[in-house]
């Protein structure tokens, strides 16, 4: 089998059968399967999953401990590690099933919805494909028993980036898919996604003290890279000229971010 399906899901009944659905020709033919670890949902999200003949696992208290066990009962070459508000469209199920020459990959995301918010957000996102902002997503099932996995110490959020440096540092090559992904985040009101964000705090002070000077995390917190460097290295600034108004945008939503950080890092204290 090509590929291993790793969704983490809590009550994720509106999202789940998209997600599975994605790669129902894949599981057809025999090159994927589809795993699903919840987390004690309350709706009906395993029994949508069992219902599309998706494996079911239920594991806790938090995503690390989910994806870990969803890689280690998979039977694939290859392990995607998906959040349930995430599709993958046909093109890049094809690219992800013939993917060769390396050995983790990062996948562009482009968010769904309209509005001038949607489109600022998904210009943001297109400037952080491969950087330390980005978290891989896709592995040779051998670079995650070589690494251990997710930090279980860890949780929303920096676990990603956590592996992100383990992997590399084991000297696997890493590329970027040239297809993306489709995140379902309609009901994610800027609200909402400044709550996201707070919570994704939780273990930064963790994060930052186990990997103390390392560059991806100098980077990751540093104000003059998250604010200009990201984008105007290797030659992205060209794009933020020619869309100044999307930029604005990008700039007001990681200003409301960055109070929220910083709010929430005094308040820990």
């Amino acid at each position: 089998m090509k590929l291993s399906v790793v969704i983490t899901t809590k009550n994720e009944a509106a999202n789940i059968a998209a997600s599975i659905h994605s790669f129902d020709s894949a599981v057809a033919r025999g090159d994927a399967e589809v795993i699903v670890v919840d987390n004690a949902s309350s709706d009906d999200t395993k029994k949508i999953a069992l219902e599309l003949g998706a494996a079911v696992y239920d594991k806790g208290p938090e995503r690390s401990a989910q994806r870990n066990l969803g890689w280690r009962m998979a039977r694939g070459e290859w392990v995607i590690v998906l959040d349930a508000d995430m599709i993958i469209p046909p093109e890049t199920v094809e690219e992800i099933l013939s993917v060769e020459g390396a050995d983790a990959y990062w996948i562009p995301e482009v968010r769904t919805g309209s509005g001038f918010r949607v489109k600022a957000r998904n210009f943001e996102r297109s400037f952080y494909d491969g950087t330390c902002i980005d978290a891989l997503r896709l592995f040779r099932k051998g670079v995650l028993e070589a690494t251990g996995g997710y930090d279980e110490n860890l949780i929303a959020g920096p676990e990603d980036w956590e592996l992100d440096i383990r992997v590399l540092a084991t000297g696997a090559k890493c590329a970027v898919l040239k297809n993306h992904l489709i995140h379902n985040e309609k009901r994610l009101t800027f609200k909402k996604m400044l709550e996201k964000k707070a919570y994704y705090t939780k273990s930064f002070a963790a994060y930052k003290e186990k990997w103390r000077g390392h560059p991806s995390v100098r980077r990751q917190f540093s104000p003059w890279y998250r604010f200009v460097g990201v984008f105007v290295e290797k030659g992205k600034w060209k794009k933020v000229l020619r869309h100044p108004v999307l930029f604005a945008g990008v700039m007001f939503e990681r200003f409301a971010v960055g109070i929220v950080y910083l709010f929430n890092r005094k308040k820990s204290r």
